[in-house]
């Protein structure tokens, strides 16, 4: 389960992090729930699967200095482990505060021809990420820079079209749908101090772009 942008979000009353046999969360400090640098967490309930895990981040080794497979030094370090341990009480009343940006956000941009995030049925997201799709999204996205709005899109090139997939992927034209979609997306700012002012400012000037458009 990737569940690196979803601390804390759930589907049908249970969390992100609990819906496959592991999952993994990203620490990023951008994430919801955010270290000072670079940072991950594996869950799982199976044994085997946290022993292979904890394998894994430990260079292949159980035992000290006899490796068994191939992995990686990918120990969290004591500094991140307190940045985070301390984040985590916030994380709830974060995800609240980004929950209601982005309802803010659709209420203000209800009747513009946007495609805007939504939840369904069981579903109760965090917010990461606040992206709408629309066709003209490369002129939107230099009209909100020239007025002081920075945006970002998550992301560019989809993954089969990604120089290391080449190999195994059928090009261009293979997946049409999601290259429709990436020429669309645009993550508007999103952030749990966002305020309601800062919100007004891009929506105004969206409002702007689309009847100018």
């Amino acid at each position: 389960e990737d569940a690196c942008q979803a601390h804390g979000s759930t589907y049908k009353g249970r969390k992100a992090g609990s819906l496959g046999d592991a999952a993994g969360f990203s620490f990023y400090f951008t994430k919801n729930l955010g270290a000072y640098g670079e940072g991950g967490m594996i869950t799982t309930n199976n044994p085997e699967i946290a022993r292979k895990a904890k394998m894994i981040r430990d260079h292949g080794s159980e035992k000290r200095y006899y490796h068994e497979m191939l992995g990686w030094n990918g120990r969290l370090d004591e500094l991140q482990a307190a940045a985070l341990r301390i984040k985590l009480k916030h994380l709830d009343e974060w995800n609240v505060m980004r929950k209601n940006n982005a309802e803010y956000y659709r209420k203000n941009m209800k009747g513009l021809d946007i495609t805007l995030p939504f939840e369904g049925k069981g579903n109760q997201a965090v917010y990461h990420l606040f992206v709408i799709r629309l066709h003209e999204r490369d002129a939107l996205r230099e009209y909100l820079s020239a007025h002081g709005i920075g945006t970002g899109i998550h992301y560019p090139v989809p993954i089969h079209l990604q120089e290391c997939y080449k190999d195994i992927s059928d090009g261009k034209g293979s997946l049409p749908i999601t290259e429709k979609i990436t020429q669309e997306i645009l993550s508007l700012p999103m952030y749990a101090e966002l305020a309601t002012e800062q919100i007004d400012w891009v929506v105004n000037n969206i409002r702007d772009f689309m009847r100018k458009r």
